[in-house]
């Protein structure tokens, strides 16, 4: 009853941030700040209802690890500072390692250049009865290379595949390798953590000030921000385009850290009960050899 329970308030709680279809979809109708009925009042409640969510996403892993048959992949994007690192770390800290694996995609090597701008992503999909995260992903490929045009100049693509539908092949190619990915059982789940730019450059100043964050900070991210405008574009373009029922986006509201990570283990919580779960059935003749497996034990010393 407690599970059922407390799955039935995640979906209640992911669901408003969750886009299925782009086509009416506008960042701008999304506040950074948003933390729906709550208040700060209710941030000691959210941080208590996060323990018992990381609880109940670690009894689904355990049966996704034990059924070994889908596979979960969630990605996570963002400007610097929404917070990717402190969510991935909290929401995922109850499950088990075995169960769960994360890839942290930075600048491509030379070697991702020689080839598709998914294969570095492809080499990281989880095995089946896991739980895969991408902190940032081939997402990238419709974000920072379209607002940085000079780098899709070093992925040395042949001239004749550089045309003016660049970005719209590249949303078909992914919403044609997400909805592959699906039908062979692995789903989709997307988290834009949309962080304020006043937010943003609170968090910049204070991984300044106090010594123990510096290493969190490096001066390109202040040259960024300077892209701010464009980022929002691309990545209002991005949700628009390669939102569907499979693989749906949630755009979480990312100024207050407690309410983020809550949003976001309901949304993983709501997608794994979604899959209908179940330990695996042992048949007659496994259950003849754990009973004399029980008889010999019970015998021993």
């Amino acid at each position: 009853m407690k599970s059922k329970e407390i799955i039935e308030k995640s979906r209640r709680l992911a669901r408003p941030y969750r886009v299925t279809n782009g086509k009416k979809f506008r960042l701008k109708d999304i506040d950074p700040g948003d933390t729906g009925e709550f208040s700060s009042d209710d941030k000691a409640r959210f941080k208590e209802a996060l323990q018992t969510g990381i609880d109940a996403l670690a009894e689904l892993q355990d049966v996704l690890y034990a059924q070994d048959r889908w596979a979960v992949l969630l990605i996570f994007q963002a400007m610097d500072a929404a917070g990717k690192d402190g969510t991935i770390k909290h929401v995922m800290s109850g499950v088990n390692p075995q169960g769960c694996q994360v890839s942290s995609f930075k600048g491509p090597t030379s070697e991702d250049l020689d080839h598709d701008y998914l294969w570095r992503c492809v080499k990281q999909l989880p095995e089946r009865g896991r739980i895969g995260i991408f902190n940032r992903s081939y997402y990238e490929e419709t974000l920072v290379v379209r607002v940085h045009p000079e780098f899709l100049a070093g992925q040395k693509l042949p001239e004749k595949c550089v045309t003016k539908h660049l970005w719209d092949d590249r949303f078909q190619d992914i919403r044609s390798f997400e909805r592959y990915l699906h039908r062979n059982g692995t789903i989709v789940r997307k988290f834009f953590l949309h962080v304020s730019k006043d937010e943003q450059r609170k968090r910049f100043l204070e991984r300044l000030d106090l010594p123990e964050k510096n290493w969190k900070f490096s001066a390109n991210d202040a040259k960024e921000r300077g892209f701010w405008g464009d980022y929002m574009k691309a990545y209002e373009e991005t949700i628009r385009e390669t939102a569907t029922g499979n693989s749906p986006w949630y755009v979480v509201p990312a100024d207050n850290k407690w309410f983020t990570r809550v949003i976001v283990a309901a949304a993983v919580i709501d997608a794994l009960d979604a899959l209908d779960l179940q330990y695996p059935k042992v048949g007659a003749a496994k259950k003849k050899e754990l009973a004399e497996a029980k008889k010999v034990l019970l015998a021993s010393k």
